[in-house]
């Protein structure tokens, strides 16, 4: 099929239909542009802004992957900077190409001294994710030459500062809402190595990171690298329409992830765990008691998964292995959130309740458990999240520019509002003769 028929009373139209390579095919509605019809969808829920070749979601099948990779395989024989260069630049590295990606992100992860100064006059108390869009906003002022984006090199030199730039700001906000002292990054370590290191060493005294600390925290940004159209993935999309620089349509996606209905989910399931765990009650009955008072289960459900989010079954395993590892030392707390986590995922498993309204566990189920086994706080889980969210970005910023078919982000509406009215004078609206209402431009003389 290439084109769709669409008659609305008297009125018809041919629209042409875009064929999907996986996934469903696209009808192409621009054409009703006419001040006759406009296609009403809240939430863009059926409505495909761009065509992309990056990451494809079958929320049914369970299937995510990039470039056609499975996410499953990724994690099993890949790492976060080799997804990241295949999320931007479309296809598994060679070995030059690698290590020269690496070499370039690692080179770039120091941060100068003005910066950290920029940094260090947030109050501690600032939102960690506050910090990091105005952090990664302010990138642009401090090296203007990567800001033309018409120029392939100044793209590829501001991909490879954001990469490397903003796994050393969160590193620097974590430490300073603890008020311990700030690192400097060391190129002898890895990338997710290092920021480890960063994040919870002492000064002076040679740090060894935990090598499944690291392999967990890999897997979770490369689980988080993209994610198709989402809310912050479309915003980067939108301010990259208008022309604006990749560091200021990042940072409008960090400030779009910073909502509790996007990035900060994975606090709300790590609360809810705790109150479960505090409160003495079963999870049945917990569960039984939001049911009843209608309240949400955090981490059950997605808007595009209706079966078991794959992600989610990635970081449950790495989970997994931190509780299994008694070298951590995990708190006998912690533990126990472990424990109702995996009891109140069995139970949504296997309740007619949560399997009728396809709620299963989604990413943010275990995420924020594996953050705190490594060690973070619960603050910080959005800017780790935004730290795995950066290639995709990246990715889907540069295929909006290379993309012919980009026009500047507008979309249209449907006004229900007053058609047309005068104007009421004051003295019509209970204004007294004495009432100073000046509506009159000063005169500048």
């Amino acid at each position: 099929m290439t084109s769709a028929h669409l008659k609305i009373g008297d009125t018809e139209f041919d629209l042409p239909v875009t064929k999907a390579t996986s996934g469903p095919n696209g009808v192409i509605v621009a054409s009703m542009r006419d001040d006759r019809f406009v296609s009403l969808d809240p939430g863009f829920l059926n409505t495909a802004q761009c065509e992309s070749k990056i990451t494809y979601i079958d929320g049914k099948k369970s299937i995510l992957r990039y470039r056609g990779y499975p996410i499953e395989q990724l994690c099993e024989e890949s790492n976060f900077l080799e997804v990241a260069w295949l999320l931007i630049y479309g296809e598994l590295p060679e070995r030059e190409q690698y290590y020269s990606f690496r070499s370039k992100i690692l080179r770039h992860t120091m941060l100068g001294e003005e910066f950290r100064t920029f940094i260090a006059s947030f109050p501690r108390s600032a939102h960690p994710m506050s910090v990091l869009a105005s952090a990664v906003n302010a990138l642009a002022a401090y090296y203007p030459d990567t800001t033309d984006i018409n120029d392939r090199e100044q793209l590829d030199a501001s991909a490879s500062i954001i990469m490397a730039k903003v796994r050393t700001i969160v590193s620097l906000i974590h430490r300073r809402r603890r008020d311990e002292p700030l690192l400097y990054t060391d190129t002898s370590y890895g990338y997710v190595d290092d920021f480890i290191r960063m994040s919870f060493a002492v000064p002076y005294q040679r740090y060894e990171s935990d090598a499944l600390k690291v392999s967990a925290l890999d897997k979770l940004l490369m689980i988080h690298a993209d994610h198709e159209q989402n809310c912050s993935t479309t915003i980067v999309r939108i301010a990259g329409s208008a022309h604006a620089n990749m560091y200021s349509a990042v940072a409008a996606g960090i400030n779009a992830l910073s909502g509790p209905l996007h990035g900060g989910a994975n606090e709300a399931v790590l609360r809810q765990l705790t109150v479960i765990r505090d409160s003495g009650i079963s999870v049945c009955e917990y569960v039984r008691k939001a049911k009843e008072e209608g309240k949400r289960i955090a981490g059950l459900g997605h808007r595009v998964y209706k079966s078991y989010d794959p992600r989610a079954a990635i970081a449950k395993k790495y989970l997994d292995k931190l509780c299994a590892d008694d070298r951590l030392f995990l708190s006998a707390e912690d533990r126990e959130l472990f424990r109702v986590a995996s009891e109140l995922e069995e139970f949504a498993l296997n309740d007619d309740y949560f399997k009728e309204r396809h709620l299963y566990p989604n990413v943010d189920f275990y995420t924020g458990l594996i953050y705190k086994a490594i060690g973070f706080d619960p603050e910080m889980y959005t800017t780790l999240f935004a730290l795995g969210r950066i290639p995709g970005w990246i990715a889907q910023y540069r295929e909006m520019l290379a993309d012919p078919a980009t026009r500047i982000g507008r979309p249209r509406q449907v006004y229900t509002g007053v058609s047309e009215r005068d104007f009421v004078p004051t003295s019509q609206r209970g204004f007294l003769p004495e009432d100073t209402v000046d509506y009159r431009v000063p005169d500048l003389k």
